[in-house]
């Protein structure tokens, strides 16, 4: 399923503009905010990276052509809360909170600056690839959730179909479309794949171009022929 969030390749929505090196890591005050709220509210744990992700992939597409980067995230956050039965609507519209159970698993402020450091490995353990580097690949057709009617994947859109080269096994790796319904982490080989970029676009910018994207063993299949 191709949801607004999935604009690589399409036209009319203007140039790519690179911020400059030298701008601030956060445009406003609340960006930093955001952040903060979306990170201390997914270490309550009742939720993964891939469920957020798909959270915001899910917005209205009135709502996700309108909204700012940041405000994706809140919207996204928002129903994820609600949805897990961690605040209520009216909460959130700003009715006094009932006490959580929770609260016990707030991440307290000394804390923080470690939790980001350890980092989420998405590594596991899993079965033997079945790609090695320079093996021709295809990605699947069309780019969906096999597993999840309409659910959340990480192959784009604009890459369904097209051959590629394997350059690199990352190893076994929580597999988002399952982990983000809660479906288990299903773990599998995770490749690096380079596309020409005529073979993306149609045709390259420069002669030579080209895309490599990271792609989980059951978005490929055979490139020969």
């Amino acid at each position: 399923m191709t949801r607004v969030h999935d604009m690589g390749g399409r036209f009319g929505d203007g140039p790519v503009r690179p911020e400059p090196e030298d701008a601030p890591v956060f445009a406003t005050e609340w960006h930093g905010r955001a952040l903060a709220v979306t990170l201390a509210s997914g270490a309550l744990g009742q939720w993964t990276l891939d469920a957020s992700r798909f959270a915001r992939e899910s917005l209205s597409p009135a709502d996700y052509a309108r909204f700012s980067y940041y405000e994706k995230w809140m919207a996204g956050l928002a129903d994820l809360l609600v949805a897990k039965g961690v605040v209520t609507r009216d909460e959130l519209a700003g009715a006094a909170p009932a006490p959580s159970e929770l609260s016990a698993r707030r991440l307290p402020a000394e804390k923080v600056a470690a939790v980001l450091a350890s980092g989420g490995p998405t590594t596991r353990e899993g079965n033997a690839p079945r790609f090695v580097p320079g093996d021709p690949v295809r990605t699947i057709r069309p780019s969906r959730n096999t597993r999840v009617d309409g659910g959340h994947t990480r192959l784009p859109a604009y890459a369904a179909g097209a051959k590629g080269s394997v350059l690199r096994c990352h190893g076994s790796h929580v597999l988002p479309d399952t982990n983000a319904h809660g479906l288990g982490e299903a773990p599998e080989p995770l490749y690096a794949v380079a596309f020409d970029a005529a073979e993306l676009w149609g045709q390259a910018e420069g002669a030579g171009d080209e895309v490599i994207l990271d792609l989980w063993e059951s978005y490929l299949e055979p490139g020969h022929g």
